[in-house]
């Protein structure tokens, strides 16, 4: 509705139409006023969509959590782990508030409390879920809110960049361990993430179709990012992936035929062996051998362009952040090359 009043000699309308911001003009003569706010208000009121609000007191927060399990969850790569999140989500009490009572504070309250449970990256993860929920509410189902009540949620501090590599004698801990286990495929897998930056997920998906061992290079059609990536083989790799499938009868489909499960319980047990002899490799985790490879890419002087077509990485930041150098290693660099503090030019 419009609303007119004086102020200083001069007059101001103002239109409140549910479903806008308020719009506010100021006039010299009250009939300039009272026309400006018939104009507006009906261009206001022809471009509301017509929704009902009363939606939002009948629908529960996990319903919209339902939903969301059931059409944008499977689309993605990771689905078993935002299940996961989701179901964390529906035992929160929060979930049984009905949309029209959703405040960022209930979401600044469940932040704080999380923090005292888990990393800031986990409670970063879920309020990025979270936001993404009822962003998809807002534009895709038209559910009419009138804000997103995560969008202005500060998040915590960003943990920092994970520094762990492989320490002296603790690869061939590993390798030793993995002689106890009947399969190969662990000690193959580790050494093939070594020599490759592969995350786990993309080796478990290559098939021996997608080994080129002519041009020593291999295509990744299932990566984190959705962005299929061909990558150069080291003489290593190849030799690894030829010894696999030596061992193999047909040399066709998968070449690591297991679960992301059973794979992850046999890096579990293998360390924990490794652990006997060397107890701080218990905090190593498979994910740490790409940070290896990737740092080593970078110690045999390849570029930034080039460690990242074999790493996937599209975002430079994001590779810098898998990227450790170690200080020793660039100081024998700088001996070796004369350092530039010893060189002198003269005219």
């Amino acid at each position: 509705m419009a609303s007119l009043r004086n102020r200083n000699g001069k007059w101001q309308a103002q239109v409140r139409i549910q479903g806008h911001a308020p719009q506010t003009k100021t006039f010299t003569s009250r009939r300039d006023a009272e026309r400006w706010a018939k104009l507006a208000e009906a261009e206001l009121e022809a471009s509301v969509f017509r929704v009902d609000h009363r939606v939002l007191d009948r629908t529960l927060v996990r319903d919209l959590f339902d939903r969301y399990r059931r059409e944008v969850t499977p689309t993605k790569r990771g689905a078993a782990s935002e299940e996961k999140r989701l179901d964390g989500f529906q035992r929160e009490a929060w979930a049984s508030l009905p949309l029209a009572k959703l405040t960022p504070q209930v979401f600044s309250r469940y932040r704080d409390a999380r923090l005292k449970a888990v990393s800031p990256g986990t409670v970063i993860r879920d309020l990025g879920l979270l936001r993404a929920i009822f962003e998809v509410a807002r534009i895709e189902w038209d559910y009419p809110l009138p804000n997103n009540p995560v969008a202005n949620v500060r998040k915590p501090k960003a943990p920092d960049a994970r520094e762990r590599r492989l320490q002296e004698g603790e690869l061939d801990l590993l390798l030793r361990a993995c002689e106890t286990v009947r399969n190969d495929w662990l000690r193959i897998g580790i050494l093939l993430a070594v020599e490759t930056g592969m995350r786990r997920g993309e080796m478990l998906s290559i098939t021996w179709g997608d080994v080129c061992f002519t041009s020593a290079t291999l295509l990744i059609r299932e990566a984190k990012n959705g962005h299929a990536r061909r990558i150069p083989l080291t003489e290593a790799a190849v030799d690894l992936l030829k010894s696999r499938s030596s061992g193999l009868a047909s040399g066709r489909g998968l070449i690591f035929p297991v679960s992301g499960n059973a794979f992850r319980l046999c890096w579990e047990r293998c360390k924990r062996r490794a652990a006997e002899e060397q107890p701080g490799i218990s905090d190593l985790r498979f994910h740490d051998l790409r940070h290896e490879a990737v740092s080593r890419f970078f110690e045999m002087g390849l570029s930034v362009p080039e460690v990242a077509l074999i790493s996937g990485h599209r975002d430079p930041r994001m590779l810098f952040r898998y990227t450790h150098l170690r200080a020793e290693d660039l100081a024998n660099k700088l001996r070796s090359a004369g350092g530039a503090g010893t060189r002198t030019s003269s005219f």
